[in-house]
């Protein structure tokens, strides 16, 4: 199976400049190019980077299991650069992440906010990290709907389900109790990342990446 599978990075770094770095490798077949993302996924990197959306999540979740079938053993790394988005979209790679047999790594770079630090939390338990100037906010899930009068009653009580949902997950993988998970997600709530430790979000804050001896 080639490691190029997913050379199609995502659509918010291609929009971002147009232009993705190229890697050469040499070997005694010959020179082979990737672009960097592709390089990385090598290296069971993957970048959740911007709004989380169905496309962005499939293409998550695609690279979620396409490292799992290359080596199940093996922590696979996600890098989150993300302001949040879709619910949904949100939990195809929360429940992809629990339900694939590797460790899923998670490191917040930038930010990881609504959503974003769901799935930041999500991670493994003592491999879920953020660098020191990352920032994270919780809150609850967000609701538009049109239509006649008796389907709003149907989507309030969706969107309330879905947040009692939301912050029992959160609860357990922070530790936090349900009461002050509600509390603190009823309004915005940003972290440092030191706050983001003392409140579970994350396990660590790296500062410099440690090199194995």
């Amino acid at each position: 199976m080639t490691h190029n599978s997913f050379s199609q990075f995502p659509p918010d770094i291609q929009a971002a400049g147009g232009l993705v770095p190229m890697v050469v490798e040499q070997s005694a077949r010959g020179e082979r190019s990737y672009d960097i993302y592709s390089r990385l996924l090598k290296e069971r990197v993957i970048f959740l980077v911007g709004q989380v959306e169905d496309y962005m999540a499939n293409l998550v979740v695609a690279q979620l299991l396409f490292l799992e079938s290359e080596n199940p053993d093996k922590d696979i790394h996600l890098y989150i650069n993300s302001p949040g988005g879709s619910v949904t979209a949100g939990m195809a790679i929360y429940d992809t992440m629990q339900f694939i047999k590797p460790h899923v790594s998670t490191l917040c770079i930038g930010q990881a906010c609504s959503m974003g630090s769901f799935l930041l939390a999500g991670g493994e338990a003592g491999k879920r990290f953020a660098l020191p100037h990352a920032r994270m906010m919780i809150h609850q899930p967000l609701g538009g709907f049109q239509g006649q009068a008796s389907d709003f009653e149907i989507h309030a009580r969706e969107i309330l389900n879905i947040r009692e949902k939301l912050n029992a997950i959160l609860a357990h993988h922070t530790g936090q109790s349900l009461d002050v998970i509600a509390r603190d997600t009823d309004r915005d709530r940003f972290m440092s990342a030191s706050e983001s430790v003392e409140y579970g979000l994350i396990d660590k804050v790296l500062d410099r990446r440690v090199v194995a001896e």
